[in-house]
């Protein structure tokens, strides 16, 4: 999941402790979290917009997709007068805070990972601020990160298809 730090960061996040992540304006990121993200699965908090881009901490869905408030508050920015309280049009799932990186994984250094070469957010044109990640994926960035916690390989911890950058 992508957000730029001025708007909301991984230190916000550790604040809050637990977000909605609303505003989602693009059908495929709200078609991810709709259909794919659930209770328990991982997220790649990533910092867009930022010097430099990158991975900088871990987090865990701990609401599924429901409605996104924000598109039937006109004074909101990510209002939208089409979407409709009984038919919603766009939707938010709830995250919470798991770790801060110590530093930031960034995209140049995902770039630069062979193994990583197939990940979406090293693709040219990939802006989604939701998108899939692959276990092998997931796994290769929380190695670059250090990360203290997080699934590991040989536990029921979903992450595959599940994790989300």
């Amino acid at each position: 999941m992508k957000s730029e730090p001025e708007a909301y960061s991984i230190d916000d996040l550790a604040r809050d402790k637990t977000a909605e992540w609303d505003g989602i304006r693009n059908y495929q990121a709200r078609n991810y979290m709709r259909d794919d993200m659930r209770v328990g699965d991982w997220v790649l908090f990533y910092h867009s917009n930022a010097k430099p881009p990158g991975v900088v901490g871990l987090a865990r869905v701990c609401k599924e997709a429901h409605p996104d408030r924000s598109a039937f508050d006109s004074s909101s920015k990510y209002y939208d007068a089409k979407s409709d309280p009984e038919e919603p049009r766009w939707l938010m799932v709830d995250i919470e805070f798991v770790e801060r990186f110590a530093a930031t994984v960034s995209l140049e250094t995902l770039k630069a990972a062979p193994e990583l070469a197939e990940m979406l957010v090293v693709q040219k044109g990939q802006r989604l601020s939701v998108q899939p990640v692959e276990r092998a994926h997931f796994d290769r960035v929380l190695a670059l990160a250090g990360a203290r916690r997080g699934p590991r390989r040989g536990t029921a911890a979903r992450a595959s298809a599940e994790a989300r950058a």
